[in-house]
């Protein structure tokens, strides 16, 4: 692993934001999604260009002329990088044995799900919680049980386990941190959820996709760390997409609880056959990101907490919205109710008066938990987030008291079909 310092905070001024390039890459609700005077605060990944010890690598993968097939777990070199990062910043003991190479943790999420679930099987996820867990159960024939987060305050009602549980229910599925509440799970939280587990006889999908991007003092703690029991029914998810802007490459890996069951995963994806795979150049770039990569992620959490104290204390200040400050992740999930309208109204609102996008705390991104709230990101240059926070507070100000119902659904169409789709690399 790489010692240098973090990065220049050059790498994150306001010029260091391409917006040229990003109206032509940046698809996913994001710039290149949408019309060219909005400020998409949307999908959950940097403004950033990718740290340059990445980019030379893929360079120099690509310079020896050989695009081949990869083996179906994943190349050797990732998968050892994969498992040196884990022992050194998860304190994880990982063998490279266990690492499965995904193209996406919104991928792993499937594989997973398919491998511990049969038609009818039940798995537990969060609620709010990012909509790619239900997917995933969806996808495998599963059915859904919510246990509910309080979006406010950020606390898991672990009691509510004990009454969902049933004799079907075969997943627990954890997001650490937690994604749009901004929770880092603590110690405490993360055993009594593995106990849980291991009491039921269930397995655990651990996402911490986001597990680099915490604020101090907070600090994230893998479940899979917290116990061997625990650890042995865990499948932890990791990806390089939030923390290293990598998300159009598609490339994470699943740490399974052995050797057997990593091979069990290639089983499932369909890795052995060639149907599923992932590239080698999206390789190349995890292997540089996981061993060269950690000073731009440094840096780029430097920069994080300058922009996430400016957009707490900002929307704090506006009369009926009420704003937790995340302790993990780059969005804030702001509590709206004070404003009269619902959230996907507002975010239709936002749109068409302010020129600004947000994801709405809807059920269709959140679940039925996350109503009253909208989801903004904010993992750009503090000039961009400046400017959308001026134009939402200007909106506000003129927010009508009563024609809002035919403006909303004059501009609901704007955005079309784009909010239907999104992925987490």
């Amino acid at each position: 692993m790489s010692e240098r310092t973090p990065a220049s905070p050059a790498s994150f001024a306001n010029d260091a934001v391409d917006l040229a390039r990003l109206r032509e890459r940046a698809h996913g609700l994001r710039w290149a999604s949408v019309p060219a005077d909005v400020i998409p605060l949307t999908a959950a990944e940097p403004d950033f260009p990718v740290a340059l010890p990445i980019r030379e690598a893929v360079k120099r993968y690509l310079d020896g002329g050989m695009l081949g097939y990869a083996p179906p777990e994943g190349l050797p070199e990732l998968r050892q990088a994969a498992a040196s990062m884990l022992a050194q910043r998860r304190d994880l003991r990982a063998s490279p044995a266990d690492i499965f190479v995904t193209d996406s943790v919104a991928s792993g999420m499937h594989i997973v799900a398919r491998l511990a679930l049969k038609s009818g099987d039940e798995a537990i996820i969060f609620d709010p919680v990012d909509f790619l867990f239900q997917a995933a159960i969806d996808a495998a024939g599963g059915r859904t049980l919510r246990c509910g987060v309080d979006p406010v305050s950020g606390a898991v009602d672990l009691a509510a386990l004990s009454r969902l549980v049933t004799p079907r229910t075969r997943l627990l599925c954890i997001c650490n941190p937690h994604n749009p509440v901004g929770r880092v799970l603590t110690h405490t939280e993360l055993w009594q959820l593995g106990t849980f587990a291991v009491e039921h006889n269930l397995w655990i999908l651990a996402d911490e996709v986001w597990s680099d991007i915490v604020y101090a003092p907070f600090r994230h703690l893998s479940i899979a760390a917290s116990a061997p029991e625990i650890a042995a029914r865990t499948f932890t998810l990791m990806g390089t997409s939030k923390s290293f802007g990598l998300s159009g490459v598609r490339v994470g890996f699943i740490h399974a609880p052995n050797p057997m069951l990593a091979a069990q995963l290639a089983d499932v994806s369909g890795a052995r056959t060639t149907a599923y795979g992932v590239s080698t150049l999206a390789q190349a770039a995890a292997v540089a990101a996981f061993s060269e990569g950690y000073p731009w992620v440094d840096g780029f959490v430097a920069h994080l907490t300058r922009m996430r104290d400016l957009v707490v204390g900002r929307l704090n200040r506006l009369s009926g919205i009420s704003c937790r400050c995340p302790e993990g992740t780059y969005v804030v999930f702001p509590e709206v109710r004070g404003l009269g309208l619902s959230s996907e109204a507002l975010a239709d609102y936002l749109l068409a008066k302010a020129r600004v996008a947000v994801v709405p705390g809807t059920a269709q991104w959140f679940g039925p938990g996350a109503e009253g709230h909208i989801r903004i990101c904010f993992s750009t240059s503090e000039q961009i987030l400046t400017e959308a926070l001026d134009r939402i507070e200007q909106a506000l100000r003129e927010l009508p008291s009563s024609s809002f119902t035919p403006l909303a659904a004059s501009v609901g169409a704007a955005l079309g079909d784009s909010r239907k789709k999104t992925e987490k690399g």
